[in-house]
């Protein structure tokens, strides 16, 4: 399994209210590609940049993937670059890898057979490793799922922060966070616009 695997998951399983905006998952779901690829040695960054590495590549196919959608030439890519580039419609690339590893089941809806649930994480060692790696606090995919909406720590005081030692790490989950609020400020200009349109037509209407 992989960070972005355990983060669909994750995110699966603990969202206390609506599911994570699937723009929002995608950004983080790149986001975590990117540190599986750091602690692998595929890539490092300079600054802000992705600099390929020449750590082995990975066994898991969509990292594969990730790893051979580098910028390979300078001044390479900047990470909030990547994020944006990688993480379209990722979620949904995500979703159906884990449904064709059967990772992901459809919810049997009782009186209701012939009409296919949502689809939810299946009992497997898969999402138990998830599960305990999201018991264990794990910095990376507590800070990710928060990204998105997922409560994470267990305590109340706010300034109980998992700790990310490695600066690397810490810059792409410091990019993933911001990619998230633009996107978030996106849909929030684009809704007022569409209301101010719709102001518009039902005031000409009247």
């Amino acid at each position: 399994m992989t960070t972005p695997r355990d983060l669909l998951i994750v995110t699966m399983d603990r969202a206390s209210g609506p599911p994570a905006g699937q723009g929002d998952l995608s950004l983080a779901l790149a986001g975590a590609e990117l540190v599986d690829l750091l602690a692998t040695g595929a890539v490092a960054l300079d600054g802000d940049r992705i600099v390929p590495g020449g750590g082995a590549a990975p066994d898991d196919r969509l990292l594969g993937e990730a790893a051979a959608a580098l910028v390979r030439e300078a001044p390479y890519e900047p990470v909030e670059e990547w994020l944006w580039r990688r993480g379209r419609d990722l979620s949904g690339t995500y979703r159906a890898a884990l449904e064709a590893d059967g990772l992901l089941v459809r919810e049997q809806r009782r009186g209701m057979s012939f009409r296919a649930g949502p689809l939810v994480p299946a009992d497997s060692p898969a999402r138990r490793r998830a599960a305990d790696r999201w018991a264990s606090e794990d910095p990376v995919l507590v800070l990710l799922a928060e990204a998105v909406g997922v409560p994470g720590r267990r305590h109340a005081d706010a300034q109980d922060v998992p700790d990310v030692t490695d600066d690397s790490v810490a810059t792409v989950l410091a990019a993933v966070n911001d990619a998230v609020v633009e996107l978030g400020a996106v849909r929030q200009r684009k809704a007022i616009e569409d209301a101010a349109f719709d102001n518009i037509w039902r005031g000409g209407g009247g």
